[in-house]
């Protein structure tokens, strides 16, 4: 019986160590640990940096910033009001132009992309329309009946 427990013992230490060993990380995974280790500190270390920068620049800059600040509101609501205007004309002149070319390519019969679907949805209007005209005309039938 004395001579029993330790080969259970024994098995179960070797059944742990080969648990242990299954699960243990191989070289590829330990370098890309190492990896992620250095990238993730050097972007702490940057982080920091930028921080304490933008801190150092508000400490320094906040009394021209506090003297300048009248005339940064007015400036920037006339550049914003601009680029706005400006971005807004552009994109209505390119939605213009895209829907004029469409439309031109689709009644030449040049069938531009999606003209398909255009000719569907005509269909379905038209066969929704007829079935309401009729549904209409048989329901006004039953109504004076």
């Amino acid at each position: 019986m004395a001579e029993l427990r330790p080969i259970h013992q024994r098995s179960t230490v070797t059944s742990c160590l080969r648990k242990i060993k299954a699960h243990t990380p191989d070289s590829a995974q330990l370098l890309g640990l190492l990896a992620l280790f250095i990238f993730a500190s050097i972007l702490i270390i940057l982080t920091g940096l930028t921080v304490t920068a933008t801190i150092l620049g508000f400490i320094f800059f906040m009394p021209l910033i506090l003297v300048s600040s009248p005339v940064w509101f007015p400036v920037g609501t006339v550049l914003f009001v601009t680029i706005a205007g400006f971005l807004s004309a552009c994109s209505f002149g390119a939605v213009a132009v895209a829907g004029l070319s469409w439309t031109y390519r689709y009644f030449n019969g040049m069938l531009p992309a999606r003209s398909d679907k255009v000719a569907n949805v005509r269909r379905r209007i038209y066969n929704t329309n007829t079935y309401v005209k009729h549904y209409a005309m048989e329901y006004g039938v039953k109504m004076i009946a």
